[in-house]
């Protein structure tokens, strides 16, 4: 093998997307959505990028680790990993150390910088070694379809919200128009799903719950059943139901719900994890989860009360080489790997491509937010969604190569925006004045 190509330029690029006025337990979506890019160019000549959430904090987390990169070898990749994780913990946020009295919130910003940086060497190496980045992950690459689900929302109306929505096209696939229009009904919910199903090719769906009353969703899931009845069916209500709740809502749906992802959460002293593992007891139904398991320390507590039956590894969270490891968990544990999602780009979309197949064994169809996204491509190539899987390039690294008229454009529209960092109660107190986040409380139950 030739010596290790070095870090020769680092790039930090914010960019920005438009979005639907999709509810969620934490308000309604904005018109923008914005993540950033990190784009690491070595000697060969090669650019290596990962794609993570934007805030102004993780910026400069990888602004501080730029010149820290510069000179060093690729090939060093686990050692840069680690000793940015633990600079920048000691040298940028002492007050994190210890880590029982970090703050979870800087904590995640950490987390996002580490991913980027790890994926965007990754892409590298992969491009170094000729192999896909799938390769270089756990157990290297089991498969080259990954499936993903058809991720629904319920969908305001963008007309009530004085922001720069786009209003949709009826020139291309119904699913481009309807994405942007209001879809609060059960029959709207299913006129979604069957658009998507007609463009993507899903077998399985996802409602994102915590928005209307918990008997509503529920009888939109049973409606998404018996439209699709071969279909996995799943409702997250991003713990916003009270156990009792979840319990009386949920039992006896086995027929319906494949599984449930974060029914309820802490209550009257007891852990979330305490909460779903009796949530499983009385239902019997599989609990997936993003919410009470977003760590190792997270994870170990939430097995040994079997609280937990599908992770959700997010790489843009975990990292691209933790979430894969959650993976060989799985497999090894009789547990069923799944993964997260947020709104992305496509670079994001071949992130969590690699991460599925790497991953042995059984995997629940991964979520993405993609169908949302479609459309607004930053790469030359983007993958693509067909029969509900996602299909690897044969191409070493990620596969992908960065349009950059695209992302210059993208940068520029996040440069014009006023408010960087997102919050949804922004665009929420259009529908209902003086809206607060309540995480116990359904959004449209003020």
């Amino acid at each position: 093998m030739s010596d290790s190509p070095v870090i020769t330029d680092v790039k930090v690029i914010p960019v920005t997307g438009y979005d639907s006025m999709l509810l969620n337990i934490a308000g309604a979506h904005s018109c923008f959505f914005s993540r950033v890019l990190l784009v690491i160019t070595d000697s060969a000549g090669h650019s290596g990028v990962g794609e993570i959430p934007a805030t102004q904090v993780v910026q400069k987390i990888l602004q501080n680790a730029a010149p820290y990169l510069i000179g060093q070898k690729i090939t060093r990749l686990n050692a840069l990993v680690a000793e940015l994780h633990q600079r920048d913990l000691r040298d940028e946020h002492p007050d994190m150390q210890p880590f029982p009295q970090a703050r979870a919130w800087d904590l995640e910003r950490h987390y996002n910088a580490v991913a980027a940086v790890e994926a965007a060497l990754l892409d590298l190496m992969g491009q170094f070694l000729n192999e896909p980045v799938a390769e270089l992950l756990g157990a290297g690459k089991q498969r080259d379809e990954v499936p993903v689900l058809g991720y629904l929302f319920y969908i305001a109306d963008r007309q009530r919200a004085d922001m720069p929505y786009q209003p949709g096209r009826q020139d291309q696939h119904p699913w481009y128009h309807l994405r942007h229009q209001q879809a609060m009904g059960i029959d709207e919910v299913v006129r979604l799903a069957e658009a998507a199903q007609d463009r993507y090719g899903f077998k399985d769906f996802k409602l994102k719950g915590g928005v209307q009353r918990g008997e509503t969703e529920i009888e939109t899931a049973i409606a998404l059943k018996k439209r699709f009845p071969e279909a996995r069916v799943t409702v997250d209500p991003n713990a916003s139901w009270s156990l009792d709740q979840a319990i009386t809502l949920c039992r006896g749906m086995g027929d319906v719900l494949s599984y449930v992802e974060d029914p309820c959460g802490a209550e009257n002293g007891y852990s979330g994890r305490e909460t779903l593992a009796e949530f499983k007891r009385a239902t019997g139904l599989p609990v997936a989860t993003n919410m009470i398991a977003n760590d190792w320390r997270q994870l170990n507590h939430a097995l040994q009360l079997n609280a937990i039956d599908i992770p959700l590894a997010d790489p843009h969270f975990w990292t691209m080489r933790s979430a894969a490891t959650i993976g060989q968990l799985c497999h090894e544990w009789r547990l069923t790997m799944g993964c997260h999602s947020n709104n992305h780009f496509d670079i994001s979309l071949a992130m969590l491509a690699h991460l599925g197949a790497s991953a042995p064994g059984d995997i629940t169809s991964f979520d993405t937010h993609w169908i949302w996204q479609d459309g607004q491509y930053l790469t030359k190539e983007p993958l693509q969604i067909r029969e509900g899987k996602i299909s690897l390039p044969d191409k070493p690294g990620f596969g992908i190569e960065l349009d950059w008229e695209k992302v210059e454009a993208a940068n520029r529209l996040y440069n014009s925006l006023p408010v960087k960092d997102r919050d949804d109660t922004v665009p929420m107190q259009y529908l209902i004045d003086g809206w607060q986040f309540n995480p116990k409380q359904a959004t449209l139950l003020r």
